[in-house]
């Protein structure tokens, strides 16, 4: 496997963004993630999803560890700063959650709060069902956990047919495309940062075929087996859904339906925020989380 690293320098100076890196090797990858507040603290663990890197919890992880609470925000592998593996080849669904059920396991974390958007659910999920001990409660903005069965958004048939493809992935203008507020072309730059060229864009043109669109999917068997764990789920389980995202839109009512613990919980849907909710409203679903993990009844 070829294994490419983008250069540190490329993230020097981001706007908004001046985190120590920290770095954990799982099977040979580099891994890495923010680790910020106490470090005795119960981890709260924000999961990006494609084509974006932990910067996107950049307005986020201050606002809760401020209030105490350990943050941990690690880049998948083929994003960020995370190394980077050279062809589409050497993704699949499954090694992404194995990667990152190993950085969970290197750092034994336990008693974690998961806060997943996009694939940061859908990896995130399957963590939760595998590795349930280590996870005390989950939110998910704009996510899902997909078995193939159902319709398939028509604007995620699109985003799926461009990332194949296009000649050019345009990872920042992508994250601004998928924001309901303007986004400055500084911060555009920053989501282009860990790809100085094409070749280290593997992982994100392979994401979005690896999503389980058939029930033959290869993945669809170890998602159907984690939602019948979901099922079972009665730790607190809240959705913090934008009102502007047509890739997720409902996801957040089905698991409401679906999952014992988000039964009664105090679900939100934040308004002006497309599918990076984090972008557009960051330090408004801090304060969702925030007081969620405050209330009385935790």
């Amino acid at each position: 496997m070829e294994i490419l690293r983008t250069p540190d320098e490329r993230f020097t100076g981001l706007p908004g963004y001046s985190f120590a890196p920290n770095y954990v090797e799982v099977e040979g990858l580099r891994i890495h993630y923010l680790d910020e507040g106490p470090k005795h603290s119960a981890p709260v663990l924000l999961m990006h999803g494609e084509p974006s890197w932990c910067y996107l919890y950049r307005k986020m992880a201050p606002i809760l560890s401020a209030a105490g609470h350990r943050v941990l925000a690690p880049d998948l592998v083929g994003f960020g700063r995370s190394d980077k593996p050279a062809s589409q080849s050497d993704y699949s669904y499954e090694s992404h959650v194995r990667w990152i059920a190993g950085w969970l396991k290197a750092l034994d974390l336990k008693e974690v709060t998961l806060v997943g958007q996009d694939w940061g659910s859908l990896i995130g999920l399957r963590l939760v069902a595998e590795h349930g001990e280590r996870f005390a409660r989950v939110v998910i903005a704009n996510g899902g956990l997909p078995t193939g069965e159902g319709k398939v958004p028509e604007a995620f048939r699109t985003w799926q047919q461009f990332a194949i493809t296009t000649p050019v992935l345009p990872v920042g203008r992508i994250v601004s495309q998928g924001c309901v507020t303007q986004i400055a072309a500084e911060v555009q730059a920053a989501y282009d940062a860990p790809f100085p060229t094409e070749l280290y864009k593997a992982g994100a043109r392979a994401f979005p075929k690896l999503v389980p669109t058939e029930a033959s999917d290869p993945a669809a068997p170890a998602n159907r087996a984690a939602w019948e764990k979901l099922r079972a789920w009665k730790k607190p389980f809240l959705t913090a859904s934008s009102d502007s995202d047509p890739i997720t839109k409902g996801n957040d009512l089905h698991f409401q339906r679906e999952v014992p613990g988000a039964q009664g919980q105090p679900h939100v849907t934040i308004q002006g925020a497309g599918h990076f909710l984090q972008e557009d409203k960051g330090e408004e679903l801090a304060e969702v989380v925030l007081s969620w993990l405050l209330a009385p009844s935790f």
